[in-house]
């Protein structure tokens, strides 16, 4: 039996983002909801397709492959939305359809050499810091060439992530600029994974096409293991 407050979260969230959807003049169908559960085991994930979840997002290679192992007979769609070591690359490519997180040559190249082709965004970093995840803003042109010379990855558009001290209009603002560069190289680029549980109706408005929403539905994690 599903959990009642994991299900009361899940409608609640669904009913956030229908609202946004509508406040924003965009269809709910506009919007994916990728759930993430990182921390959180299989069951829960069981729970989330009872419910009707389609998209679930992980964050560490290490445990998202054995939690996709206890879950292969689950109809779902994997999503990789943490920063991604070159060398883990290949291997989350796997299991995972669609990666958020691809943000350097290294990457990239690494991604090259699948036999399969996979969904792939380019994270931007918002935040200065180059220790970050993410590309630097100066660099996104060269990296969407880069992809776009790769035949294995399907550029889908852009995720970002919005640092916390700044408002996430402003940050989401920043990336809808950078956008117009992206799509002058690749007009069908035109997704944006933007918005986690702080701030995804502000998102929507900004035209999310992908909300990342772990704790508002999942609850507070475990402690990493």
């Amino acid at each position: 039996m599903v959990d009642q407050g994991l299900a009361a979260r899940y409608q609640e969230v669904q009913e956030r983002i229908a609202q946004a959807c509508t406040t924003a003049g965009r269809g709910r169908d506009e919007v994916t909801l990728v759930v993430v559960t990182k921390f959180h085991p299989a069951a829960l994930v069981r729970d989330l397709v009872a419910l009707g979840v389609e998209h679930v997002g992980e964050s560490r290679h290490q445990e998202a492959v054995a939690k996709h192992a206890e879950l292969t007979d689950v109809p779902l769609t994997w999503h990789f939305v943490g920063q991604l070591q070159s060398n883990k690359a290949r291997a989350v490519a796997d299991y995972c359809q669609v990666i958020h997180s691809i943000d350097r040559e290294s990457v990239v190249q690494k991604l090259a050499t699948l036999d399969h082709r996979i969904d792939g965004f380019l994270e931007i970093n918002l935040t200065g810091d180059p220790g970050r995840g993410g590309v630097e803003p100066e660099h996104l042109g060269a990296l969407v060439d880069t992809v776009l010379e790769t035949p294995t990855i399907s550029l889908q558009g852009l995720m970002a992530v919005a640092p916390q001290h700044e408002a996430p209009e402003a940050a989401f603002e920043r990336v809808l600029g950078m956008r117009q560069d992206v799509l002058a190289r690749a007009p069908e680029a035109t997704d944006l994974s933007l918005g986690m549980t702080g701030d995804f109706e502000e998102a929507i408005h900004a035209g999310a096409t992908h909300l990342r929403i772990g704790s508002a539905i999942t609850g507070n994690r475990p402690v990493a293991p």
